[in-house]
């Protein structure tokens, strides 16, 4: 019994010699997060994809997108790399740990891939309380990726033997972040293809609410204007004591500088209730926009009444050819002859008007509850309603909220563009715009949903100009359901709203009739949304329920008029928001 005894430590004190070194193998210390521009080891501006083809200096230079330059883009603030042509300027990921801080709502990635095809990978958060959590980042390629979701296309690709007359992209791709948690590092993914430039936490605008914004459709040719100044009319929903604007650059090729600007509570036309007061960015007067940046005003101690027009004034003094706007306004606005006329309290020298919305795509107010986008197309884009009388169906909308206390008075954002579609884009993102309708729903959603301040209810209305334009309901399901996807991963609620008949409008043939059915009852019985706003049932004629009531008929059979707008409105039970 005493050998047996013996024997057993023994045994044990060997077995530790073997398995301790084991133990200690599997593991190793985690690496020290580093700052991202100490991990650069990649050359976008001399060799990017190791053929010796590369993003051209100058033809960056001409996008204003300049060493060290700030670069705002779908609201996260990124730094281009501060390195000379040839210098390491970007990380080729392979799992290493950045340094990262700051809370918000996402992770934003400045990235292009090479090779071909899309790159990415898994990658984690780490928080400074020691939690952690996933992510999964995709980087279309630089040559052949999507140009309705680029952040820049450059128009060429250096090579050693002269550039080439081809697009370049690079892409900003945001990832969900646990709210309210302080960001300490970031592992990026291990995919070698995948080039990242930048990154930041994506700041969630706490203490602002958005109170008017509107989604960019395209980037026609105008005018030109040159050293002219637009005075924008723009109905908020909700009202405040601070103001800010955002202004967006999206789909340019080049820079815009904005001269100067301000903001009024209108009295009538292009005349203010009182004086202008001067706007500032960054503490300066001016601002330049670089190609497919944001730019956003510093806070305004400034008082905005709820449901108040705001004359937003904003001179150009270069000459601008064309500009990225949204399109149907269904309000007049106006553009002054030659001269900075953005302190004028009187419309005098504003003597043209316009039926747009050029480069303004924001204005938020401080304090309130957050909150609510209504995406969608001419719909809720308010096509035939009357113009200049705000009786789109989110005016209705935010009028409604405005007269009751049983929930939260939320700002209401239009995010509607006439003509727009779910899965397919109307404009491809790049270049001039010579019709409307932007990028498809799904490739604009995180510009103008997840992006906006303190966005907290999503409602999805669109789908039947998918239908018109013979995609199968399969397919615009699909997208519904990939939004509304994303919606929950970001923690935004997500209401979805059923199609109007159509009967009697062109291309509203019975076969789409049939399809429009077939969206409506998934939307109604999936369970995909948080909620369901019953617009057909709202809206249809009983007697004939492919068509809409007439009295609510703008008279196309596909748009509602002024009733029909505040009808939609009146259906939505509050409650949902």
């Amino acid at each position: 019994m005493r050998r047996r005894v013996r024997v057993f430590p023994l045994v044990l004190a060997l077995c530790g010699l073997f398995l301790a070194p084991a133990r200690a193998a599997a593991l190793p210390p985690p690496p020290v997060p580093l700052p991202l521009e100490a991990l650069y080891d990649g050359t976008a501006l001399a060799d990017l994809d190791g053929t010796g083809a590369h993003l051209p200096a100058s033809d960056l230079a001409a996008a204003g997108w300049t060493p060290g330059r700030a670069l705002t883009v779908q609201g996260a603030r990124l730094t281009w790399p501060n390195r000379p042509p040839g210098a390491p300027d970007n990380v080729r990921a392979a799992g290493q740990s950045v340094r990262v801080g700051g809370r918000g709502d996402a992770l934003a990635f400045l990235v292009t891939s090479t090779g071909g095809r899309e790159a990415g990978g898994a990658g984690s958060v780490t928080y400074a309380d020691g939690s952690r959590s996933p992510y999964r980042l995709t980087a279309p390629d630089w040559r052949t990726g999507p140009l309705a979701t680029k952040a820049l296309a450059l128009p060429h690709i250096g090579t050693p033997d002269g550039p080439l007359a081809e697009r370049a992209r690079l892409y900003v791709v945001t990832v969900p972040l646990a709210r309210g948690r302080e960001v300490a590092a970031v592992r990026l993914p291990t995919a070698p293809r995948l080039h990242v430039f930048a990154l930041a936490v994506r700041n969630s605008s706490p203490g602002w609410t958005g109170t008017w914004a509107a989604a960019t459709s395209g980037r026609p040719a105008v005018g030109p204007w040159t050293d002219r100044t637009l005075r924008l009319v723009v109905r908020v929903s909700a009202g405040g004591r601070w103001v800010r604007l955002r202004f967006d650059n999206a789909f340019a090729s080049a820079p815009v500088r904005v001269g100067a600007a301000t903001v009024a509570v209108r009295s009538a036309g292009a005349v203010a209730l009182t004086a202008p007061v001067r706007l500032s960015f960054g503490g300066a007067r001016d601002v330049e926009l670089p190609a497919g940046a944001q730019a956003v005003s510093d806070p305004l101690a400034f008082a905005v009444p709820e449901g108040a027009d705001l004359l937003v004034s904003l001179h150009l003094p270069g000459t601008v050819a064309s500009v990225p706007w949204h399109g149907l306004a269904v309000q007049r606005s106006y553009l002054s002859g030659p001269g900075d006329h953005t302190a004028d309290p009187d419309g005098a020298a504003y003597t043209s008007t316009i039926g747009s919305w050029p480069l303004l795509t924001g204005v938020d107010v401080g304090g309130g509850p957050g909150s609510v986008v209504l995406l969608g197309d001419s719909i809720t884009d308010g096509d035939r309603s009357t113009v200049g009388a705000d009786r789109r169906w989110p005016d209705a909308l935010a009028a409604r909220l405005r007269r009751q206390h049983a929930v939260p008075r939320y700002g209401v954002l239009n995010a509607g563009i006439a003509s727009n579609r779910v899965v397919s884009d109307r404009y491809p993102g790049d270049g001039l715009s010579t019709v409307g309708g932007g990028v498809s729903a799904l490739h604009r959603l995180d510009r103008d949903v997840f992006a906006q301040t303190s966005v907290r209810t999503l409602v999805v209305f669109e789908g039947i100009n998918d239908l018109r334009d013979g995609t199968a309901a399969v397919e615009v399901i699909a997208g519904l359901r990939e939004i509304a996807d994303r919606a929950r991963e970001r923690g935004v609620r997500v209401l979805g709203a059923t199609l109007l008949p159509c009967g009697g409008s062109a291309r509203c043939t019975p076969a789409v009739q049939a399809e429009r059915a077939a969206v409506n009852a998934w939307i109604r019985d999936a369970g995909t949304f948080d909620g369901v706003l019953d617009f057909d049932r709202a809206l249809r004629d009983p007697a004939a329920p492919t068509r809409m009531l007439p009295v609510y008929d703008s008279g196309d059979h596909l748009h509602p008029g002024d009733a029909g707008y505040a009808a939609l409105a009146q259906a939505v039970d509050l409650r949902l928001l």
